[in-house]
């Protein structure tokens, strides 16, 4: 198959997008390393993920990348399965309905949204590097899962990114959102180089357990949206990570398969490099 030897990591794949993002790339001929949280939800997209496997290899690895051991661990058991990936999805992510401080000493909510994802990039990118230098220019990828809630706000609170004063757990959510377009904005300057594109994209509002941890205001809120199904949601991934017209650029944010414009607090080179060094410092903080 054409692509048989093709590495995808897809994170949050054991349910919603993620899953059928990590389902249709098996079905596609890929070698797909799916990461989920849950063990009994990761089990169960487990087995339709294989069952969806064309031609492929299926494996499975258990993580919560608001822990930064949890990220350390998934990125070496990866590296154990592979020594190239092709296609990074960082998918994971969530709502919150209170503030809970992780015993690594940092709020779960941005954690989970953006340091965990940028502590296992990180830490994969000598094998994006290693796919990019034998594989089409372009053609590896990595694909940061955002929202429009990154644009509901003028900015990061630079005195305090985790919100550990006054935490609300709307603006915690919009700022892990906005950190993950920025994360791809840094992650595109940095390995232009190399060959290697990093997108961001807000999906959609998507028919899924992802509100399920929210407040309940902000789920009955939700549940007024128009909302696609994950299959829908997840189209736009597959294509980010398998399409040639996103080969042919990097630093993008789209939706539904389009570009538009990101938060202009994104468009700024030094306000992305201070969120790279910053990140640095809180994942450091963790101890790793």
């Amino acid at each position: 198959m054409a692509n048989a030897g093709r590495v995808a990591v897809v994170t949050g794949a054991s349910s919603g997008i993620g899953k059928e993002a990590a389902k249709a790339l098996a079905a596609q001929g890929w070698h797909v390393i799916a990461l989920g949280r849950d063990p009994g939800r990761t089990a169960a997209a487990e087995a339709e993920i294989r069952a969806a496997n064309q031609g492929g290899r299926v494996d499975i690895v258990q993580a919560d990348l608001s822990r930064m051991a949890d990220a350390v661990r998934a990125a070496g058991e990866i590296a154990a399965l592979t020594d190239r990936v092709h296609v990074l999805i960082n998918n994971a992510g969530g709502m919150t309905k209170a503030q809970v401080i992780t015993s690594e000493g940092l709020d779960e909510n941005f954690a989970g949204n953006h340091l965990g994802p940028f502590l296992l990039t990180n830490r994969l990118l000598p094998l994006l590097r290693r796919a990019a230098a034998e594989a089409p220019h372009g053609s590896v990828r990595i694909i940061n899962t955002s929202s429009d809630g990154g644009e509901m706000i003028p900015g990061l609170k630079w005195d305090d990114l985790q919100l550990l004063e006054g935490f609300n757990p709307g603006h915690a959510y919009c700022q892990g959102k906005l950190a993950n377009v920025m994360f791809a904005r840094g992650l595109a300057k940095r390995l232009a180089a190399d060959g290697v594109v990093a997108h961001a994209v807000h999906p959609g509002t998507i028919d899924s357990n992802f509100i399920n941890h929210a407040g309940e205001s902000t789920q009955a809120h939700m549940r007024t949206l128009k909302m696609m199904s994950p299959q829908q949601g997840a189209e736009a991934l597959v294509w980010l990570a398998t399409g040639d017209e996103p080969g042919q650029t990097t630093g993008g944010y789209y939706h539904q398969k389009k570009p538009m414009p990101a938060n202009p607090f994104a468009d700024d080179d030094a306000n992305n490099d201070r969120l790279w060094n910053e990140s640095e410092k809180l994942v450091a903080f963790a101890g790793l």
